[in-house]
């Protein structure tokens, strides 16, 4: 059987294989995201927040609630890449091992590869790969630096911000602009000294904030993720994001932002590879001999004296 059959035969070795090859940008990839694209429908839940916010441990629970559902789950876990080597640390799948045997559980690691906000193209056409292949819930885990959390916000349909007591972690949210784009917040490592001032800190800051679409209030939750404390309420917290956007029809809408985003990704990796190769033009922009715009358009091969 060619990888197309395996695909749609479960071979978990090909979802893999299927993975790489759109991530690594071979034709062969892009090929077969066309012939799966719009199979299956999964709930997509990004979770984001500030480094050693407890994200990974969140994720390995959430797994673990989502299959006493029945569920079947895959997990994103996005990782910075170096802007030197390009190369990622890839780490997370550690804390997640014990699911490692369960035939209904896929964990991957993917690089950010320069991405400016910490998502790549590749992370939307995986989460497209993976709703192909029937998973019925997919958390996107991201690097949660940089502009990753207003990313996230637009591949996910349900976002949750992780935070923790006494890390500067609210201040750090409103100055980010986050407040605005999480669907659900929750302060983990809530046994910590400082939980409740920030739980207060949200909900008066959330009460000032604009109107969500079709009056969602976002939820101020509290966990322990290593005990396993509040993961329940977290999950229904979820659920009911999803089930109102499925009421008031906000889900189609979701779907045309991540493609737009993917889009958008794939003109940005476009143009990186365009500068790398465009040397004198650089160094010429440098010299002031060009315009930045006038080097963008020579590299994009736009010709002098138009716009697109």
């Amino acid at each position: 059987m060619n990888l197309y059959e395996r695909f749609l035969a479960q071979d978990m070795r090909a979802l893999a294989r299927a993975i790489t090859l759109v991530e690594s940008g071979y034709a062969e990839g892009q090929a077969l995201l066309r012939q799966l694209r719009g199979r299956g429908h999964a709930r997509v839940v990004g979770l984001t927040g500030s480094p050693g916010a407890g994200k990974s441990t969140l994720t390995d629970r959430l797994i673990e609630e989502a299959r006493k559902r029945d569920e079947r789950v895959a997990v994103l876990a996005v990782d910075p890449s170096s802007p030197f080597t390009g190369g990622a640390i890839l780490g997370d799948r550690i804390r997640m091992m014990r699911h490692h045997q369960d035939k209904n559980v896929y964990i991957r690691s993917l690089a950010s590869r320069g991405a400016l906000g910490g998502l790549a193209g590749a992370t939307v056409a995986s989460l497209a790969l993976l709703e192909a292949f029937g998973f019925d819930r997919i958390f996107v885990e991201t690097v949660g630096v940089g502009q990753s959390e207003v990313d996230i916000a637009r591949v996910a349909d349900t976002t949750v911000l992780i935070l923790t007591p006494a890390a500067g972690d609210a201040v750090q949210a409103f100055k980010a602009g986050v407040m605005e784009i999480a669907d659900v917040f929750v302060v983990n490592k809530f046994d910590l000294p400082g939980g409740e001032r920030i739980v207060q800190e949200l909900k008066t800051t959330l009460e000032l904030a604009a109107p969500r679409p079709a009056g969602w209030k976002p939820p101020v939750l509290t966990a322990v993720a290593p005990k396993a404390e509040g993961i329940p309420e977290l999950f229904e917290a979820m659920e009911a994001h999803y089930q109102h956007l499925q009421k008031h029809n906000l889900l189609e809408a979701d779907r045309l932002e991540r493609a737009r985003f993917e889009i958008e990704s794939v003109i940005q990796e476009w143009g990186r590879r365009k500068t790398r190769e465009g040397q004198e033009l650089i160094a010429r922009v440098a010299h002031g001999d060009l315009t930045p715009e006038e080097a963008a358009m020579q590299l994009l091969g736009v010709l002098e004296g138009t716009r697109t």
